[in-house]
């Protein structure tokens, strides 16, 4: 693509193809990782998700959204402060998410139980803290789905000690189809924008619940999905549902 083509028509359009590519491309991926959710609601276990910089919009994709699964947890680095009682400067930070050192106690603070599953975005895949925490998820048993960019993923050196990326230490990959540097539009000085991983990111996320509800609907379980608290009633419905898992599952307002 050139300069010259740089432009909301031109992103939409190849945004859309690649996003086609992604859909078209992910299906034996999706349909393990929704094995895997299906398998970990149906074992009473949690979803656990971690995201750092703009993947912690994947993990919102994954955990207390409308039309999404009930027992999803969203691990944040802003629970150091939260829930850690962390000094809130520690979020001054930029570099927080290349620092191994709070995996540990991110996953302490969640207290996960054996039976839960994680999903770690990364699009990178890369920095130290998901790739640490990839770690302590695995060194404690649990299933890990990692959402990454494949491309970007294996172009660069990995920041972790152990020389390891996300996608190394994952039982299942979905690769979010971005390119080296998640931007689109090349530009006259090198350069390029319209980011790709958000987007992409958040259709696999809804690729593997779908997938996930037809699985639990064929095995004759009814899954617990959330409606929109803005519908009459959905609200309490939700709080209903919510309360089996009192104590595992965090929404707040950050």
């Amino acid at each position: 693509m050139t300069a010259t083509s740089i432009g909301a028509t031109s992103s939409a359009a190849e945004l859309l193809r690649r996003l086609s590519d992604v859909a078209s491309s992910s299906g034996t991926q999706v349909s393990a990782a929704a094995e895997l959710f299906a398998r970990c609601v149906a074992d009473d276990g949690v979803i656990q998700a971690f995201g750092t910089g703009h993947s912690q919009g994947t993990a919102l994709e994954v955990a207390g959204r409308a039309g999404g699964l009930i027992p999803t947890n969203r691990i944040a680095l802003s629970d150091l402060v939260q829930f850690g009682g962390e000094d809130p400067a520690v979020l001054a930070d930029p570099m927080l998410e290349r620092r191994g050192d709070v995996a540990r106690r991110l996953y302490e603070l969640a207290a996960p139980r054996p039976r839960d599953l994680f999903v770690i975005a990364s699009s990178s895949g890369v920095n130290s803290s998901v790739v640490e925490m990839a770690h302590v998820v695995k060194s404690h048993g649990h299933q890990l789905v990692a959402i990454t960019s494949v491309e970007h993923s294996t172009g660069v050196e990995p920041r972790h000690e152990s020389g390891k990326r996300l996608a190394d230490l994952a039982d299942v990959t979905l690769d979010n189809g971005a390119p080296f540097g998640d931007t689109l539009l090349a530009m006259p000085d090198g350069t390029s924008a319209g980011a790709v991983s958000s987007l992409s990111a958040a259709l696999l996320v809804q690729m593997v619940v779908a997938e996930t509800v037809r699985l639990m609907l064929e095995a004759g379980t009814m899954p617990p999905v959330y409606v929109s608290n803005n519908v009459p009633g959905g609200h309490a419905r939700n709080l209903e549902l919510e309360a089996k898992y009192a104590g595992r599952i965090r929404r707040t307002a950050s």
